[in-house]
């Protein structure tokens, strides 16, 4: 029996991070025996973050290394797909997890009206007295991650004009089929999903979180994906 370690379900999600969501659909996919466990703290954890999985005594982390270690055990999460549509859904995960997660990780620590539940949330393990100033540090560190890497430097206004162009690619590829790739999903559609239900499920409405509530592809695509590959 494989044990997915994830973020607990977060804000209607199956978990706060939409890459132990991602690692869960990898999982169900795949047709492993799983159960997941739940933490808070991935300070234990290789690299320092989560997802991870135990297999007997090795504890494998991050969600591209999940999905290698099922595709050695027999799992084609991209199967009958050719070699050009397997680039593609390369090319579309990465879009959603180095560019639109991005975005979600503003939406969430950089909105001042959003923060403080994301932070009461999060970190509740935190004593009250002092989780206003641990979760500041760690909040101001964030801020500088996102400043170095570009998108921190754009205003709210700026980074949805910049988001637009993922989600109109994304919707484009639903408009004769129901996957990105076709009549079932893949590994792309892991990816992609579980960001854009990340998005939507934020604590406090915003402008990115109404722009994907709004949009009837894209929230008929989650909640196919939610149907197709059942992880809770």
């Amino acid at each position: 029996m494989i044990t997915l370690l994830t973020y607990p379900e977060t804000f209607g999600e199956f978990a706060a991070s939409p890459f132990c969501t991602k690692a869960g659909y990898l999982l169900e996919m795949s047709g492993q025996a799983w159960e997941r466990e739940d933490t808070f703290d991935p300070r234990p954890f290789k690299y320092g973050k989560l997802p991870a999985i135990r297999v007997d005594n090795e504890v494998i982390c991050d969600s591209d290394n999940i999905r290698r270690y099922l595709e050695k055990k027999g799992a084609d999460f991209d199967a009958g797909l050719s070699a050009d549509d397997r680039a593609s859904a390369r090319a579309f995960a990465v879009m959603a997890e180095q560019h639109m997660y991005f975005h979600g990780a503003l939406d969430r620590w950089g909105d001042d009206q959003v923060w403080p539940v994301v932070r009461d949330t999060y970190f509740a393990m935190i004593p009250k007295w002092v989780r206003g100033f641990v979760t500041g540090k760690m909040r101001k560190e964030l801020m500088k991650g996102m400043h170095s890497q570009g998108l921190g430097r754009f205003s709210v206004a700026e980074r949805l004009e910049r988001l637009e162009l993922d989600l109109r690619a994304i919707t484009a590829r639903l408009e004769t089929r129901p996957f990105l790739f076709g009549e079932t999903p893949c590994s792309a559609d892991a990816s992609v999903a579980a960001m854009l239900g990340n998005m939507r499920a934020s604590p406090v409405p915003t402008p990115q979180s109404k722009r994907v509530a709004d949009d009837a592809v894209l929230v008929g695509y989650i909640e196919a994906m939610e149907n197709a590959v059942k992880i809770r």
